[in-house]
């Protein structure tokens, strides 16, 4: 069952990464996004990650207004890659985004899989090109490929996100690129030093805010399922370090998520 807490009157917000086709909302997905909506919540983006998945997504974001989705193929889930389905997708009028694709180095067996990764991340690169799309990327201990694959290509991309940044000063650099930073819960985590250091140094028009639900819920709920609405104890500890109002850090956000994700909608 999901939280119930109420923001009504604390600004608006987009949840630019959100797993609504998990599972874990199967029961109760309908009753959680119309008290969502209600509380402020203005839209959700759901991120592609498997193939086998992008069915529920688009059906989601075709039973709610405010519910968008990016097609896109994670780098653990590659053998799923299957282009001609994820450009049957892509034409998709509530999909505004390719991905979420990158590159994932975590769990790396060999050489030859990394080698995987960035064939299916640049086809993907390349499918955000031609749709032009913003692309949302994934990135786990490969700062240093995700950034030189990324800047071969920021001049013929139309922008995207690092999804769940993860404080690279590296990374920080495509800034002026067209690339956004979403922050999502890990912020709040009192191991997040790192994030919470390098976040004053973010461009303030390039911030976003994400849940990465059903991961990654914000202190004080760790350890249960995350929630579009729990996207407000990420922006009380931004607006904290960021020195501004909550209203100004909401206003900002949303001015930014539109920028990228819905420009000219």
């Amino acid at each position: 069952m999901f939280l119930n807490l109420e923001f009504k009157d604390e600004g608006t917000i987009i949840d630019t990464h959100c797993h609504l086709d998990d599972e874990r909302y199967f029961d109760d997905l309908d009753e959680l996004l119309k008290y969502s909506f209600n509380n402020g919540i203005e839209k959700i983006i759901i991120p592609g990650a498997d193939i086998k998945d992008l069915p529920r997504a688009c059906e989601i974001a075709h039973s709610y207004e405010n519910v968008f989705f990016a097609a896109g193929v994670h780098p653990y889930e590659l053998k799923s890659y299957d282009e001609e389905i994820l450009r049957a997708y892509l034409k998709d009028e509530k999909c505004v985004a390719v991905g979420e694709c990158g590159l994932d180095y975590y769990r790396l067996k060999d050489e030859s899989e990394k080698k995987m990764q960035k064939d299916c991340f640049l086809a993907q690169i390349q499918l955000a090109k031609e749709f032009k799309k913003p692309i949302i990327i994934h990135t786990r201990e490969a700062n240093e490929d995700t950034y030189h694959i990324l800047k071969e290509h920021t001049k013929e991309l139309c922008g995207g996100v690092l999804h769940c940044f993860n404080a690279s000063k590296l990374l920080l650099g495509l800034a002026d690129d067209g690339f956004y930073f979403g922050i999502g819960g890990v912020l709040t985590f009192k191991n997040a030093k790192n994030l919470v250091a390098i976040l004053p140094e973010i461009p303030k028009e390039k911030l976003l805010i994400e849940t990465d639900a059903p991961y990654l819920t914000p202190e004080p709920f760790r350890g249960r399922r995350n929630e579009p609405l729990l996207t407000h104890f990420v922006a009380d500890k931004m607006s904290e370090l960021l020195n501004l109002s909550k209203d100004e850090l909401l206003r900002l956000c949303l001015k930014n998520s539109k920028a990228l994700f819905f420009k000219g909608k």
